[in-house]
């Protein structure tokens, strides 16, 4: 073999070992141009961990901690994050979440006493406010996603190059899964939420019957009570929003291909895979959280996904690597990651198609 021709690609040797996109045939590099030209270009956007000719899922680092947005994502990522702003005070609220579970039995048991269902009562109705505010938080949500589908699918750029230029954006993307899969977790294992808004409702509709004015119901309409009792019936009801979301932003923008968004959603499982199941970059993770941050976003595009393709994310056609990605959930400490395992399990449309494979079907039981 002949001696490495160090004057022609003096800038390329050192980081042989790391791209490993090479081969020495009579002492001559090649390499892909395409994806040579991506390491070169996005700087401290992303960084190509893998690239091959074949099709195996575009790998990244995308640095979730850190990204900051350039000039032309300023306009969607002030508008996004507005919203964003709000979202750990929402968490904060539910968590707190207490309900007002005895007022409501003492008056049940004891109808005929006027004191105590005054004082259920004025227990539900600031409670009803606060179901009223995170349901509202989700009207707002929805928004603000569809925003940055549009920004981050839209023309002439592909998905792969919209998360490479508008890093920033693909953060706020994220920021919306998490606190969605967060919210979910919380809901589902708080049932006072749905008890103190079905008492709420009852009262409401008895007191109507007897011409009886009522304290709160300016506050929650029964037009208005009606669709929070549709959101709240779901056992993930942020999820359940901005699955409807990305469905509806497909169906009214037929001018982009439906892989434009699915492509988008594969692409960020991927990165958040490869991050999670590589030491060399997970290791560059400076905040503990940004771990249990990666597992959410990743299950939450895999469940957006699922929703949105034909035939969904756990088909062998699927642009997602599945086992991957499940393996890298039960490589976690079990009690960290149950309930995004029981989010793929219960919230994803085609897990128990014919076209899912035996073997993932078996690593989500």
């Amino acid at each position: 073999m002949n001696s490495w021709p160090n004057e022609h690609f003096p800038c390329y040797y050192f980081s042989l070992s790391k791209l490993q996109m090479f081969f020495f045939i009579k002492g001559y590099f090649l390499f892909s141009h395409s994806c040579l030209d991506r390491y070169l270009n996005m700087g401290n956007l992303l960084k190509v961990l893998t690239c091959t000719d074949l099709e195996q899922g575009p790998n990244f680092f995308l640095d979730f901690e850190n990204a900051q947005p350039t000039e032309s994502e300023k306009e969607i990522y002030n508008q996004v994050n507005v919203v964003l702003k709000d979202a750990e005070g929402i968490l904060e609220d539910l968590q707190s979440y207490r309900g007002a579970g005895h007022e409501i039995r003492e008056a049940i048991q004891h109808p005929a006493d006027e004191k105590l269902q005054e004082k259920a009562w004025g227990a539900v109705v600031p409670l009803v406010g606060k179901l009223k505010k995170f349901y509202e938080f989700s009207q707002r949500l929805e928004a603000a996603l569809r925003g940055l589908l549009g920004a981050l699918t839209s023309t002439p750029y592909s998905p792969t190059q919209h998360l490479e230029r508008e890093q920033a954006l693909a953060k706020q993307f994220a920021e919306i899964l998490h606190f969605t899969l967060r919210f979910d977790e919380l809901k589902m294992t708080n049932p006072a939420i749905q008890n103190d808004f079905s008492y709420y409702r009852r009262t409401l509709s008895r007191m109507r019957i007897n011409n009886v004015p009522a304290e709160g119901e300016n506050e929650v309409n029964n037009e208005l009570a009606n669709r929070m009792s549709l959101f709240y019936a779901e056992a993930t009801p942020m999820l359940k929003t901005l699955s409807d979301a990305t469905t509806k932003f497909v169906s009214e923008n037929k001018n982009l291909p439906i892989e434009n968004t699915t492509d988008c959603l594969s692409t960020m499982a991927s990165v958040c895979r490869v991050m999670l199941e590589t030491p060399e970059y997970r290791s560059r993770f400076t905040n503990e959280e940004t771990v249990s941050f990666c597992l959410r976003v990743m299950v939450g595009v895999i469940i957006l996904y699922d929703h949105v393709h034909p035939v969904g994310a756990f088909a062998k056609t699927s642009k997602i690597d599945m086992k991957g990605c499940i393996k890298v959930l039960k490589d976690q400490p079990p009690n960290s990651v149950e309930g995004l395992l029981n989010a793929l399990r219960y919230t994803t449309k085609h897990l128990n198609d014919e076209t899912t494979s035996k073997q993932i079907k078996s690593m989500l039981q």
